[in-house]
C-alpha cells in the first residue's frame, strides 16, 4: 500500500506484504516456529467472560492478530477492535483508487465486513492517516493528544482484561502504528487502573525472518515474546475470509494460499508488558 499526501509517502505492512505482493520470500517452517517454542508453565484461564481490546492504526491492521481474535470470541470472550484511523491514505498500484474522502467509506464498509466475519465488536476512531504529521505541530499534536484521551475513555469505559496493539517496530516501522502503539501505552501507564490490565504487544519472531535488514527493522528476539497463542483451523479460515473483505487492499488471487504460508505456524506471538517490582537506586542492579 502507498500513502499520498503531497508527496508520495510509501506505506505497507511488512508482516502481510507477502500477501498483497503475492510471494513471500520469509518463509515459516512448522520445524523453524517451533524453536520458538518454550516449555508452558502456566494453566490457561478461561477466557468467558473476559475482555480483549485488540486497539491498531488502520482498517485491515487487524489481519496480524485475526486469528486469535477470533479464537477468544469462539471461546466465550468479548473481543473488542479499536481502529485509529480512517484509512484515507491507504492507496496503491492495483487498485486505482484516490485517497481522500471516497476511499474514507470504501475502507469503513472493508472494516465492518471483516469485523463481522470475525465476530468481534468493532470501534473505528475518525483520526487521519499519518494523524495530520503534514500539518506541522499545530495539526498533528491536538490530533495525536485527543487520540490518547479518547483511547483513555474507551478504557475507562470498557475496562478490558487485556490490551494488545503495535509493539515499538510496529510491525513495519509506520508511523501510525508505532504512535498508536505509544498511545495505548501511554494510556496503560498513565495510572493503576481499578481494573487489573494486561498490554501484549504483537511481535515477529527474529528467527522466523530470513531478511537480515528486516530482522533489524521489525524483529524481534524469540526469548521476549513468551507469549503465543495456537489457535484452532476454524480460526485460520476466519482469518482469511475477514482479510478478503479488504479488496482495495490486498490482491483476491490466491489468498488463502498466501496465509497459509504466512500462518502456517498456527500461532500468534507477543509480548507482554511487564512492570518492575521493586525500588531501585542505582541503573545497575
Amino acid at each position: 500500500m502507498k500513502n499520498i499526501q503531497g508527496n508520495q509517502y510509501v506505506h505497507f505492512l511488512l508482516p502481510l506484504f507477502c500477501l498483497w505482493l503475492g510471494s513471500c520470500t520469509e518463509q515459516v517452517s512448522t520445524d523453524e516456529a517451533s524453536s520458538v517454542t518454550s516449555e508452558v508453565e502456566t494453566t490457561p484461564v478461561d477466557p468467558k467472560g473476559k475482555v480483549l481490546m485488540a486497539i491498531f492504526s488502520h482498517p485491515d491492521d487487524e489481519s496480524t492478530v485475526a486469528p486469535i481474535l477470533s479464537k477468544y470470541v469462539r471461546e466465550g470472550a468479548r473481543v473488542v477492535l479499536v481502529i485509529a484511523t480512517d484509512g484515507r491514505l491507504g492507496t496503491n498500484d492495483f487498485s486505482g483508487l484516490e485517497a481522500g474522502d471516497g476511499l474514507v467509506e470504501i475502507r469503513k464498509e472493508e472494516l465492518k465486513c471483516s469485523a463481522e466475519k470475525l465476530g468481534v465488536e468493532l470501534i473505528q476512531l475518525d483520526y487521519h492517516d499519518q494523524l495530520k504529521a503534514a500539518e506541522g505541530y499545530d495539526g498533528h499534536i491536538p490530533h495525536v493528544r485527543a487520540l490518547i484521551k479518547e483511547v483513555h475513555q474507551l478504557v475507562t469505559d470498557i475496562q478490558p482484561d487485556v490490551l494488545i496493539t503495535w509493539g515499538p517496530d510496529g510491525g513495519s516501522n509506520h508511523m501510525d502504528h508505532r504512535l498508536v502503539g505509544a498511545t495505548v501505552t501511554n494510556v496503560f501507564l498513565s495510572k493503576i487502573w481499578d481494573k487489573p490490565t494486561a498490554l501484549f504487544y504483537y511481535g515477529a519472531p527474529s528467527n522466523l525472518i530470513d531478511n537480515e535488514e528486516s530482522k533489524i527493522l521489525r524483529g524481534v528476539d524469540p526469548k521476549y515474546l513468551m507469549t503465543q497463542i495456537p489457535y484452532e483451523d476454524s480460526d485460520f479460515e476466519a482469518a482469511v475470509v475477514s482479510l478478503a473483505c479488504h479488496k482495495s487492499q490486498f490482491q483476491m488471487e490466491n489468498l488463502r494460499e498466501r496465509m497459509e504460508q504466512r500462518y502456517r505456524s498456527r500461532k500468534v506471538y507477543l509480548r507482554k508488558f511487564v512492570a518492575p517490582t521493586t525500588l531501585s537506586e542505582s541503573l545497575f542492579d
